[in-house]
Formats: structure tokens, sequence, C-alpha cells
């Protein structure tokens, strides 16, 4: 009988790399991942060399190696914490609007204005997690996951609002809030170059997609 295939673990910068055990090795970690980081944002791709982060870093190869068994592992280890404060700017838009919305359509608006922000600002190194995540299960799998927190912080917002939604009860309101998310994630991954494609399909005006986007939503969301 075969063995079932072990899913792999979701991971963070710790997950990827050996623990520093004291602060001088701290913040040579965090010189590695920046310079791997800003070589990968500069050229839009992995295409680097250990040698360049090494001089570009001022860290030694050999301690590359302390901290990271492979070049993979540490282009794994700056996309988990790239992942990681995606994570607490969507968090931190949504209780934000959480306290300061009282109504559905101040919500939407401002959701869409700030989530876009927030994508816009993360999309060069999210494209090039994407394209890992391709043919790398141990970032397909944190991508997925961490798609999936967002959605459901986000509906969950959206739901605090079910008064004012049309259709038939909580199970409709939660399609329908579900399915809100996904069309405003789809429309402004593409409008991003997010997709597999690397382009956007419409050269829109960003501020006036982001408004009628919020309009569509709302008026989504209201309908019978």
């Amino acid at each position: 009988m075969k063995k079932k295939k072990a899913e792999p673990k979701p991971f963070a910068v710790a997950d990827v790399s050996r623990k520093p055990q004291q602060g001088r090795s701290l913040a040579s970690l965090k010189r590695m991942l920046e310079a791997a980081r800003d070589l990968m944002l500069e050229r839009g791709n992995e295409e680097f060399t250990l040698q360049e982060v090494s001089e570009r870093g001022q860290v030694s190869i050999g301690s590359i190696y302390l901290r990271f068994e492979s070049k993979d592992n540490l282009v794994r280890g700056v996309i988990a914490e790239s992942l990681e404060a995606l994570a607490e700017e969507e968090s931190a838009l949504v209780q934000r609007l959480n306290e300061g919305c009282s109504d559905l359509t101040s919500f939407m608006f401002e959701y869409v204005e700030g989530y876009a922000e927030v994508l816009r600002k993360h999309a060069p190194l999210l494209r090039l997690t994407m394209e890992r995540a391709e043919y790398d299960p141990q970032v397909a799998m944190p991508g997925k996951q961490h798609a999936l927190r967002a959605e459901t912080e986000a509906t969950q917002a959206m739901l605090a609002h079910t008064d004012e939604f049309g259709g038939d009860g909580p199970d409709d309101h939660k399609v329908k809030a579900q399915s809100g998310y996904h069309v405003i994630f789809a429309t402004l991954a593409r409008q991003l170059s997010l997709g597999s494609s690397g382009e956007a399909v419409h050269a829109y005006d960003w501020n006036q997609m982001k408004r009628e986007l919020a309009r569509m939503c709302v008026a989504y969301l209201r309908a019978d």
C-alpha cells in the first residue's frame, strides 16, 4: 500500500533558516534577507548569486550557508518575510475599518481603497511568489493559506453589515461576501499584473477603477 505523501508545512523565515543565537547574528540574517530581496526586486526574478548577496549584505558566503542550506531556502525566506508583512498590513486594515466604518458603503469604499494600495505596495514580490508557487510546494501551501486568511478576514468584516445585505439569509450572505472578495482580489490582481501572463488586461485609471469596483460590490451585496 502506497504511503500518502506528506503535505509541505507552512513556513516562516525561522522554518527555512537556522536560528541565530545572538544579536549580531540576527543583524546578519536581516542583511542577507534585505540584500536578496533588493536583488529580486531590482531584477524582477531570482537570477542572483549568493556572492552578490554576500557583497551587498556585507556578510560572508560562509555565514549565508550557516543560516540557509541553499539559495532556494534564502528565496523562501524572503518570500516568507514578505507574506508575513503583507498579512500584518491586511489585518491592520480590516481591524481599522471594523472600528471606523458604521455602514456597508463606507466599509466597501475604504476597504477597496486600502486593500488596493496594500496589494500595489507588495505587488513586485507577490509576482515572484506566485511564479515560484507554480513549482515549489513549500511556497504554494503557505501562499494558499495566506489567501484563505485574507479572504476570511475580509468576508467576516463584510458580514458585520448583513443588515444591509440582500439575499436569502446567512448562507446566501456568506456566499455573497466571499464572492465579493474574490471579485475585488481578481480585479486588483489583474490590474497589478499578478496573473500568469504578467500583464494587466486594460490600462484603466487606477483611482476610477477602485471607485467603480467598490460601487459594484455594494450594489451586488445589497441586491436580492
